[in-house]
């Protein structure tokens, strides 16, 4: 006895759920990442690199090639104060 085709319209409601919301994860990533992939595994370095391309561009993807840094770059000092009493 054959299946009836009754008990096949679910999965296919099931299949096509999981294709439009992995559809949607990989949309949503591509555009908070300025079109790019996104990153993983990143370290201390990456996330250093990825602060100092917010302050460059104004996104933590972009990328700039000026060989001179923009004004007022040299005043936003990433680094943090330790805060010491003497």
């Amino acid at each position: 006895m054959g299946v009836p085709f009754e008990a096949l319209l679910p999965y296919g409601i099931i299949i096509t759920m999981f294709g439009v919301s992995g559809y949607g994860l990989h949309y949503v990533k591509r555009f908070a990442n300025d079109g790019k992939k996104a990153r993983w595994n990143r370290d201390l370095w990456d996330r250093q690199m990825m602060e100092r391309d917010q302050r460059i561009t104004g996104s933590f993807r972009g990328q700039s090639s000026n060989h001179q840094a923009p004004t007022g770059f040299e005043v936003s000092n990433p680094w943090k104060i330790e805060n010491r009493i003497y």
